[in-house]
């Protein structure tokens, strides 16, 4: 399968599910199927785009719109997803996930399946969450990962939690569905491998060495929802702290990962 050179035979435009790869940015996999699209389509001004990012240390469904699915972007970013997340107990990151430094360690012996499976029914329902500093939602016209990456830079990274409750809105978020898979020590699970064109800039702190227990859940929830601030509250809820140290987008709306292309089987359709 290939597409027709002419975009005109596409008046609806096109939307590809594509397997975001690990340590690639949303941004990354938009700019190489751009430059892929343009040269197919003959369209120097093809509009190509996104329904919704990705962490750069997750995997998973990205919608990618072209030519007029770009239109339907907002429509598509607006339905519900569903993520595989793996939560590390005991320890605490300024992100909420692997692309900082662990800054505080916690109590976490007490944590067990049972106890992480009693929690997760307070965080059903529709509820307010406040977004995590390290993130693409904007505070007074500016990204909130700029603020965050300001104050760490300048050795304030002490401030951050309290000026994300202080800068940050909360939103409005539901989560439909959750669903202990499994829990045991993280170094039995294994981190993704990095694929041809993985980011160097891409940092990705080691926690797997320091013997934390570790949850994976399924989460079923409403487009907004960070899992790295579920992670955050999931771990204070337990009397500890926690960081994302996995996470995989399985579904966006009715698109999901089993019926996802790889970034190589996008282009090749290119």
């Amino acid at each position: 399968m290939s597409f027709s050179p002419e975009i005109a035979d596409y008046p609806e435009g096109i939307v590809l599910a594509v397997d975001k790869p690990y340590r690639w940015t949303s941004a990354d996999v938009i700019r190489k199927l751009k430059f892929a699209a343009i040269r197919h389509f003959g369209k120097k001004n093809l509009k190509v785009g996104h329904a919704g990012t990705l962490d750069p240390l997750a995997t998973g469904v990205l919608l990618v719109c072209i030519g007029n699915a770009c239109k339907r972007a907002q429509q598509l970013q607006d339905h519900d997803k569903e993520y595989i997340a793996r939560i590390r107990f005991g320890a605490t990151t300024p992100s909420y996930d692997l692309e900082k430094e662990v800054d505080r360690r916690f109590p976490f012996e007490h944590i067990t399946a049972d106890k992480v499976r009693d929690a997760l029914p307070a965080f059903l329902g529709e509820q307010e969450q406040v977004a995590p500093l390290f993130s693409a939602k904007s505070v007074d016209g500016v990204r909130a990962y700029e603020l965050a990456r300001k104050l760490y830079r300048s050795g304030r990274a002490a401030e951050l939690d309290a000026a994300a409750l202080d800068t940050l809105q909360r939103n409005k978020i539901c989560i439909s569905e959750l669903e202990l898979i499994s829990f045991g020590e993280s170094s039995l699970l294994s981190a993704p491998e990095d694929g041809p064109g993985a980011s160097s800039r891409i940092h990705v702190a080691d926690t797997s060495g320091l013997g934390l227990p570790e949850a994976e859940i399924r989460i079923a929830c409403s487009k907004g929802t960070y899992i790295r601030a579920f992670a955050r509250d999931l771990g204070e809820a337990l009397g500890s702290g926690a960081h994302l140290s996995g996470l995989i987008r399985s579904r966006s709306g009715d698109y999901s990962l089993e019926k996802s292309l790889s970034l190589e089987q996008a282009l090749a359709l290119l």
